[in-house]
């Protein structure tokens, strides 16, 4: 499917193996989001753009909020439970109601190592720690316990055939046009 480019920006690696996955699977193009100019975009079909959530942003996602494309797709990869977790103000934070009522959506779950956070990063969780050690035991989610058991662990959650449903909307989006 020379028609479609999957595009992704990856900090620890979590994201770019879900787009080499989903790359192989429609057999796209893959490509680095640095590697991509603006006007290329629209040389294909579907455009499935891929970044890592980090502080309520999409990672590099202004390559294709910002230019236009002919069909998009984005996948969100973060720590995140996708099925419990509410992504609407991410969202609203990335995406104008217009694109977003155009775009299609999908949240993966990805991975962290501390040992290979950079010194903000490290910051963040540290300090999304502290908030969550101040929350009373019965306010905290499933999430936050989680994320309090496991603080400076190794931990991956990433599951390749949570990319069949986007794979199945692409090849659907490319039979439709």
């Amino acid at each position: 499917m020379n028609n479609v480019a999957v595009i992704y920006k990856s900090k620890y690696g979590t994201t770019k193996q879900y787009a080499q996955w989903i790359a192989e699977a429609l057999d796209a193009a893959l490509l680095e989001a640095s590697e991509i100019k603006p006007p290329q975009l629209m040389s294909y079909e579907v455009v499935v753009y891929g970044g890592g959530l980090y502080a309520g942003g999409i990672d590099g996602v202004k390559i294709v909020t910002k230019n236009p494309c002919k069909s998009l797709v984005v996948f969100t990869v973060g720590l995140a439970d996708p099925n419990v977790t509410d992504y609407s103000v991410i969202l609203k934070k990335n995406f104008t109601q217009e694109q977003l009522s155009a775009t299609r959506i999908f949240h993966l779950r990805g991975g962290i190592d501390y040992n290979k956070l950079s010194i903000v990063h490290k910051g963040l969780m540290t300090l999304l720690r502290k908030m969550s050690l101040k929350k009373d035991v019965s306010e905290l989610t499933d999430e936050d316990k989680l994320f309090l058991e496991t603080y400076g662990a190794k931990l991956y959650f990433m599951d390749k055939d949570s990319i069949d449903p986007i794979v199945a909307f692409v090849k659907d989006q490319l039979s439709i046009n």
